[in-house]
């Protein structure tokens, strides 16, 4: 693997979401990532695994082995996995790789400089630390659902952005990355507890800092950003397609009245919430007159903040993001490409998410096994 993070060794317990989405982002920048799955438990597979196909986009760039974590053999292979890698990812419940005899304690004494990375929604300690949840549960706890969707709804759930995937995986990211960075200078590993609550507040900042100094409202649909604003929105068009605006700077929305033929002077005045459900009124009926096509010929490329709003479908097939190839194919399977990107150490392009167990015997030649320890471990079943 080429990028900046390779030769750094990782060891993934494989769980859902935001573990896998950490890990495939450390593996994209070229960390080598051994994926720990669980051997398939008859004919057909469980939920979660019905997605480890092509199409599990998260499980691009790692190999995998399949471990029985029953057996004593199956556990002491994982530590010996662990004794050779920088770096551990599990998102289990607290506790749980304790029981299986591979908590952090244990991982340490075989690897003092190991980076011993924990994903939970809740966290390790504190009161709900223990019971089940969500990307949707943490993120309520933590302010930000009550801040999303149609003022006169109930509150929408932004897929599992904000919880799982940017304050759970990425947040786990960032926080590997700092502690291997610290563990070159200090020799030494630590534990790194990432919650989606601590993530999802994070990712509030602004917001909270807002409200602090009286610049934002509990209300949904009264603030600049969420959706109070009429110039930071979306509307309607003629053939029911939809564009962004967010022309937030006064020179640029003045550029997209101009350009959309809005010439009120009641209207030129940006910041004056009295105005906006006029505005938003003008705005809506303006947009409706054109297709969402004709609106991106007039706008797109302007300083005017317009975007039109695509499908999935669309998307990859954007002039910009084809120029900055933005998406890939794999296998067959259009995705998102490696992000950010190097200028001397770029990634290289992502190979298919593996099936369960795909490269058992090559990791453990690879790691440092004996041939007739691979057989041995086969044999009794602890590896599949």
């Amino acid at each position: 693997m080429a990028g900046p993070l390779a030769g750094v060794k990782v060891v993934e317990m494989v769980g859902i979401g935001p573990g896998p989405f950490c890990a495939m982002m450390l593996a994209d920048m070229g960390a080598e990532v051994i994926r720990v799955d669980q051997p398939r438990r008859g004919p057909l597979p469980d939920p979660y695994s019905a997605l480890n196909t092509r199409y599990d986009v998260q499980a691009r760039n790692r190999r995998s082995i399949a471990v029985n974590l029953k057996r004593p053999e199956g556990v002491a292979t994982v530590l010996s996995l662990i004794a050779h890698a920088d770096a551990l990812i599990e998102g289990f419940r607290p506790g749980v790789m304790e029981r299986l005899g591979l908590g952090p304690e244990t991982c340490v004494e075989q690897n003092p400089r190991l980076v011993y990375g924990r994903m939970t929604g809740w966290g390790q300690d504190g009161p709900l630390a223990q019971v089940a949840g969500h990307d949707i549960n943490y993120i309520a706890l933590t302010g930000v659902l009550a801040a999303l969707g149609d003022p006169h709804h109930p509150p929408a759930p932004p897929l599992n952005l904000v919880g799982d995937l940017g304050g759970g995986g990425m947040l786990l990211a960032f926080g590997l990355v700092c502690a291997l960075l610290e563990a070159r200078c200090s020799g030494k590993g630590q534990v790194v507890d990432a919650a989606m609550t601590d993530g999802s507040a994070l990712l509030m900042s602004m917001f909270y800092g807002l409200r602090a100094a009286g610049q934002w409202q509990d209300q949904r649909g009264t603030n600049l950003l969420d959706g109070g604003a009429p110039f930071y929105g979306s509307f309607a068009c003629a053939d029911g397609r939809h564009v962004a605006i967010g022309p937030l700077e006064p020179a640029f929305y003045k550029q997209l009245l101009d350009l959309c033929g809005v010439s009120d002077p009641a209207l030129q005045v940006q910041m004056e919430p009295a105005q906006w459900p006029q505005l938003r009124a003008t705005l809506a009926e303006v947009f409706r007159t054109r297709t969402r096509d004709d609106w991106c010929k007039l706008l797109e490329g302007t300083d005017a903040c317009f975007a039109p709003v695509l499908q999935m479908e669309e998307a990859p097939r954007h002039p910009h993001n084809v120029a900055r190839k933005t998406f890939i194919e794999v296998d067959g399977v259009i995705q998102p490409a490696p992000a950010p990107r190097f200028s001397r150490t770029p990634s290289t392009m992502p190979t298919r998410p593996p099936s369960v167990g795909e490269h058992s015997r090559e990791i453990l030649r690879d790691w440092g096994l004996s041939a007739d320890a691979v057989d041995a471990l086969f044999n009794s079943g602890s590896v599949c």
